[in-house]
């Protein structure tokens, strides 16, 4: 049986700011915004080159608390350029920590969420 993972729901307090943060500060794709009825807005946003999505909107985390969804991960090609990129837009973004396992930027959304970026080590050669 094969499985992808393929949307994640983040829980927000502020749909709008939220949409905004991963929009034009992180620079996800925005895929879908349908407001479905007064208790359902669905918004779907992609990271580039990401087939995996994440979910934000009313009706979609009410069972999640605004802030508490930790460790998402995302994996980019220079943690350095991606720092830089980040920073230049304005994201709270921690400085690069490399780790045996890949060099590390962490941010989290205006309500807390926490993201990593991780450039993978080099590969071994065998």
């Amino acid at each position: 049986m094969q499985m992808k993972l393929e949307l994640i729901p983040v829980p927000v307090s502020d749909i709008e700011r939220a949409k905004d943060f991963y929009i034009n500060k992180i620079g996800f794709n925005l895929d879908v915004d349908q407001q479905v009825s007064e208790d359902l807005h669905f918004i779907q946003l992609t990271p580039p080159g990401s087939a995996c999505s994440i979910s934000i909107g009313k009706g979609i985390t009410d069972d999640m608390k605004p802030g508490s969804l930790k460790g998402l991960q995302m994996v980019v090609a220079d943690a350095q350029a991606a720092h830089d990129e980040l920073a230049d837009r304005g994201v709270d973004v921690s400085d690069v920590q490399v780790a045996p396992w890949g060099s590390f930027v962490y941010f989290s959304d205006p309500d807390g969420n926490s993201w990593a970026l991780q450039q993978l080590p080099p590969r071994n050669a065998h």
